[in-house]
């Protein structure tokens, strides 16, 4: 796998719009530094609406979009979820967005499916949309999808693992997201496939919300049901982190290996730490700059993105495996967010 260019430092100094709460639209200042959500005749408005507004993933998205906005000279709206899987408050954030005359919106949809008819009626009034991080289903929903590949970053923590495992019969622990959220889905089937895998190799299933503590719960269960699990796939790191902590508790954590997803600096600290064997590394402030520069170009040219852009993915590690490419862990925090 090629070497995922490093991100501008500028994006990560980013300072964030002034915290409001999920749902109200905000204005990133688009060169005065003004919270006003109207703006002067002819700026071109962009929205960018995510799942929520706490999660640092997000937080970094919102950040890489507000810098190219600042760039590009142009307004940023934002929105957010009260919670990861609220629909209904996605769908109010695109008709406010539409009604306050958005020329595009970039929308990280919490429920890929229902999510669909309010895009349609965005669409219909010409109004450019791009999903970042997670498809829509269908994905051509959209105009374009900015995101990770994450069956790719499915897949190579799952030949990491299979090589990590060296031979030994796996008793995996797969520690999901929810039922029926794509990117969850993706990642999981990724790594069953990168493993060699079946469902019928996974000796416990539960599902976290990519939450710590019920990343602990959902691994301390797993336990009660198969002792002997030596292989955990998680959906994100926090999800490790709670493993990790349930793991120790019984003694077992460094005879366990724990393999995620996601990139973060706190979960990148953690393969560091030896707590998380291996990650695989995505993008968000790529991801929202470029959904930035796309409705730019729109609103200039006419010209609409159209696709899928793969925004990269790295597999991160200080335990390389023969046949598995791989970043250490000082790339891994130098390109890391949250």
């Amino acid at each position: 796998m090629s070497r995922t260019p490093r991100l501008p430092s500028s994006l990560l100094r980013v300072a964030a719009c002034t915290s409001v709460a999920a749902l109200a639209l905000t204005a990133c200042g688009s060169g005065s530094g003004s919270g006003s959500t109207s703006s002067g005749s002819g700026t071109v408005k962009v929205g960018l609406i995510t799942k929520t507004d706490t999660n640092p993933f997000f937080v970094k998205m919102k950040e890489g979009a507000e810098k190219a906005a600042k760039e590009d000279g142009v307004q940023l709206m934002t929105a957010a979820g009260k919670f990861d899987g609220d629909n209904a408050g996605q769908v109010t954030a695109i008709e406010n967005m539409v009604a306050a005359g958005v020329k595009g919106i970039l929308i990280t949809p919490s429920d890929s499916k229902a999510i669909v008819p309010a895009i349609a009626k965005a669409k219909a009034k010409g109004v450019l949309v791009i999903a970042l991080d997670t498809p829509t289903e269908p994905e051509s929903a959209v105009d374009a999808l900015f995101a990770t590949d994450n069956l790719k970053a499915g897949e190579l923590i799952g030949e990491y693992a299979k090589a990590a495992m060296k031979g030994k019969t796996a008793k995996i622990a797969a520690l999901d997201l929810a039922p029926g959220v794509s990117v969850g889905v993706q990642r999981h089937n990724g790594f069953l496939k990168g493993f060699g895998a079946t469902e019928k190799d996974v000796a416990c299933a539960q599902d976290t919300g990519g939450d710590q503590a019920k990343g602990q719960t959902a691994m301390e269960n797993c336990l009660q049901k198969e002792p002997g699990i030596n292989l955990v796939y998680t959906i994100n790191e926090p999800a490790a982190l709670g493993a990790y902590t349930a793991l120790k508790a019984k003694g077992r954590e460094k005879d366990v290996l724990i393999v995620s997803v996601d990139g973060g600096c706190t979960g990148t600290q953690a393969v560091k730490d030896g707590k998380i064997a291996a990650t695989s590394q995505q993008y968000p402030l790529k991801m929202a700059a470029e959904g930035v520069n796309a409705v730019v170009t729109y609103a200039k040219d006419g010209k609409k993105a159209s696709g899928y852009t793969d925004t990269g993915v790295t597999l991160i590690t200080d335990k390389a495996q023969t046949g598995v490419t791989s970043k250490d862990t000082a790339f891994g925090l130098e390109n890391c967010w949250g």
